[in-house]
């Protein structure tokens, strides 16, 4: 008995040296498999382990009441492209073929050009989105409308499309398709994100 107890003692050794090594050895294999994260002992903690790198900003917009954000990748129109580079200080890639895609695969985002004033692409409200993520008809694909108010003395915050065509159909706002189509995932939604 005595001697099945020095041999379960002698494993549990063995183990313990062999799990100590291998922890010893995951810094180090991390940073081999992740270049342009810190070396263990470099930083104080996870959490302040993030690759170095180009980093797009996030944008704040609004769907179906709520306040979401998201991310400009790509346009098809040139200006838009540039527009939203300038905005955000990213580069925002031209993608003229963005264009042609069909209408089925499209979602919508309502961009203000003229209202009350704030973080949208011309200084006004922040763009607002059909079919978040979840819904029926999601698509990171966007057909740009541009939604101008009659009268800026009536401007109002618009925080879901439904209200946007309500607007619409008081006739106190007009919404125009320029044809521009960016890519402009979803960071956040309504109950959920990435």
């Amino acid at each position: 008995m005595t001697r099945n107890l020095v041999v379960t003692a002698l494993v549990a050794t063995l183990m313990a040296g062999f799990v100590l090594a291998y922890v010893s050895l995951v810094p180090i294999q991390a940073q081999i498999d992740m270049p342009g994260m810190p070396l263990s002992g470099q930083d104080n903690g996870m959490a302040a382990m993030t690759a170095t790198g180009p980093t797009v900003p996030p944008v704040k917009g609004y769907t179906e009441g709520e306040e979401i954000r998201f991310i400009h990748t790509e346009a098809s129109d040139p200006q838009v492209a540039q527009m939203l580079t300038d905005m955000m200080g990213s580069p925002v890639l031209l993608v003229p073929s963005l264009a042609q895609a069909p209408d089925a695969i499209l979602a919508n985002v309502y961009v203000f050009t003229n209202g009350i004033r704030g973080e949208g692409p011309f200084g006004f409200q922040s763009d607002v989105f059909d079919h978040p993520p979840g819904a029926e008809g999601y698509s990171p694909l966007r057909a740009v409308y541009l939604v101008t108010w009659t009268n800026d003395g009536v401007a109002g915050e618009l925080k879901s499309a439904a209200e946007v065509k309500h607007t619409e159909a008081s006739g106190a706002v007009t919404i125009q398709r320029p044809g521009a189509v960016v890519n402009m995932p979803f960071l956040t939604w309504p109950g959920g994100q990435r």
